[in-house]
């Protein structure tokens, strides 16, 4: 390794004698409120102490060949560059100041190149998409944070992720300054104890030894999160003349992530189980955020995930998984395209459920037929689990050793074989399990009311009921997706605000129930286009009956009165699962429910893949 400069410097020696350029290849600005407040508050709280030194850490450089005193950050850009923008918003507030003279010469400075010129350069350059341009701006505007946003904004940049954190980083300092520092004299106390008793110390050496200095750094519990340190560690297998490379495969990663909103690391560890055979001392076959870096970085999982061979192809790998995992989360199919099974299990699991995806990635490589008939099998197995309200701490260990055989069957060199293995594979993982909670479902679902799960899945749960009565009725084999049915509205057959005579009637017909209980029930509940709901209102059920035999699904004009079409068809089988009634009471809403969970159990079973 090569040899390490050691430099303890203060802020105003920092930045008077060195540019620090943070290259495209490091981690953007990430630091929230949270954590700019607890260093402003930390320099603050010690200013009040006494005037000894304040330290902020370690901040690791590599030196800029060809310029003295310029230097890559490799570690500490976040502290850097907060500190850089602390100094902005001095230079705002000290406008037209001695002070404010001073620091616009360590936000900026002159100095000779080495071919003789005289260039001018901001002590701070973040090289990542977008920051250099935003820093330049804030530096220009000398202005309050409002101000510099709509400049931002006006300049055509969008803002968000790294330039969101920015902005909001230089409103947070701004805001800061601004209630604790209301005088001059004490903003001027302030900055005499930020410029001369701040400091860090500058690790320097070449650009390989601080990767490897980073690294073990972080191996000791201190700095990034996984995300970023499998980054660095990637950094350390390629020359630096592929830095660049492969910074570029990288923000492929990251950026869909961030603009979909979605947790790296969640990603990152469903990626890893889906992907790989996962052994731990547990024997849980589970990766856990904290455990990510150390299962990468250890031998036998760097030789699984070749990424010491071939950095590379393990990010090209990455990135098909990132592609495959946001198209999920879309609805959309193995094929980017859109797909009725993805778009019904989104209904399903919503933004709260996101164990699947392990699975779902596993399977990415099947036939897309294939594919779309395991996810449907696979919605069925779900529900059952989240309408149990089952512990999903089961669920995640499974999913890590099901994802395995996937994978396996996903290689199998002919559809007819894939086929085959899915098949025993459903019958032995998911049939087995959803018969074993067959009761519970069915208890679930007796007590299941509007207000025992969320309304987005009792919507989904009558999408399906009404969808698949509606399929029986015309006699239809082939689903089409739900999106119709989310667009009616979840009519309370039992009026959910109603008016005193019809509460009244219902009290003294049977004084022992309690009708705030009833009206919540799933037998109470149906599926109705908004106009005719309007329409019904909160009356009484005789009066609501013939609203109901205008809508457009069968399950709710079959309240009012059932079709007779004849013996043996399509529409008499269904009959024969549906009862029409003249009256609305507790018992009517117990049989509906029941005919409802009836209905549950033909909907939501397991059937067998064909090619």
């Amino acid at each position: 390794m090569a040899r390490l400069e050691n430099n303890k410097y203060t802020i105003e020696e920092a930045f008077r004698e060195c540019f620090y350029i943070v290259p495209d290849y490091q981690r953007e600005y990430v630091w929230t409120e949270k954590q700019i407040t607890q260093l402003l508050e930390d320099i603050d709280e010690q200013m009040d102490r006494s005037s000894s030194e304040y330290f902020i850490g370690n901040i690791l450089v590599s030196s800029q060949a060809g310029e003295r005193n310029h230097y890559e950050v490799i570690d500490g850009q976040q502290r850097l560059t907060t500190t850089f923008l602390i100094l902005c918003v001095l230079q705002t507030l000290f406008k037209n100041m001695e002070q404010g003279h001073t620091i616009n010469g360590l936000i900026a400075t002159s100095y000779t190149a080495q071919n003789g010129e005289t260039k001018t350069n901001r002590k701070l350059e973040p090289r990542y998409e977008n920051s250099d341009e935003v820093i330049k701006k804030i530096v220009e505007a000398k202005d309050d944070p409002q101000t510099v946003r709509a400049l931002i904004q006006s300049s055509g940049i969008p803002i968000y992720g790294s330039v969101e954190n920015l902005l909001n980083a230089y409103d947070v300092i701004y805001r800061f300054l601004n209630n604790n520092y209301e005088n001059e004299s004490k903003l001027i106390k302030y900055w005499g104890h930020l410029a001369n008793n701040v400091v860090f110390i500058q690790i320097s050496a070449d650009i390989s030894s601080v990767l490897k200095i980073f690294e073990t750094i972080n191996e000791r519990g201190v700095g990034l999160n996984p995300m970023d340190l499998l980054k660095n560690l990637l950094f350390t297998e390629v020359e630096p003349e592929d830095f660049s490379r492969l910074k570029g495969e990288w923000k492929n990663i990251t950026r869909p992530l961030e603009k979909h909103k979605e947790k790296p690391l969640r990603f990152l560890r469903y990626f890893l189980m889906a992907n790989y055979d996962v052994k731990n001392e547990r024997k849980d076959s589970v990766v856990r955020e904290d455990e990510i870096y150390d299962w990468i970085s250890k031998k036998e999982n760097a030789a699984r995930t070749v990424y010491r061979e071939d950095p590379f192809e393990f990010i090209r790998k990455i990135k098909r998984n990132v592609t495959s995992y946001i198209d999920f989360k879309d609805g959309l199919g193995n094929d980017g395209k859109a797909s009725l099974a993805m778009n019904s299990l989104k209904r399903l699991t919503g933004a709260g459920f996101s164990l699947h995806y392990i699975l779902l990635l596993a399977a990415a490589g099947l036939p897309k037929s294939l594919f779309d008939q395991f996810v449907a099998q696979l919605e069925s197995f779900l529900f059952f689990f989240i309408f149990t309200k089952s512990p999903t701490k089961e669920l995640e260990r499974n999913f890590s050793l099901w994802a395995d055989k996937i994978r396996d069957i996903a290689k199998l060199n002919t559809p007819e074989k894939q086929q085959e293995s899915l098949n025993k594979f459903i019958s032995e993982h998911f049939a087995k399990r959803m018969e074993d909670k067959q009761t519970e479902l069915e208890d679930a679902l007796n007590r299941l009311t509007l207000h025992s799960m969320q309304q987005y899945r009792i919507h989904y749960l009558l999408a399906r009921l009404t969808q698949h009565v509606d399929m029986a009725y015309r006699g239809e084999k082939v689903r089409e997706n739900l999106d119709i049915y989310f667009k009616l509205e979840i009519e309370h057959i039992l009026p959910n605000n109603p008016k005193d005579d019809l509460r009244n009637a219902w009290e003294q017909e049977q004084p022992s129930l309690n009708y705030d209980d009833y009206k919540n029930f799933l037998g109470n509940l149906t599926l109705l286009e908004k106009p005719i709901n309007i329409v019904a209102g909160n009356n009484f059920y005789k009066d609501k009956m013939p609203e109901y035999k205008k809508s457009g699904n069968y399950l709710t004009r079959s309240l009012s009165g059932l079709v007779d079409v004849g013996k043996n068809t399509t529409t008499s089988r269904i009959n024969q699962k549906l009862s029409a009634s003249d009256t609305w009471q507790a018992q009517d809403i117990k049989n509906r429910q029941q005919q409802l969970i009836d209905l549950a159990f033909e909907i939501w079973k397991t059937t067998e893949i064909s090619s």
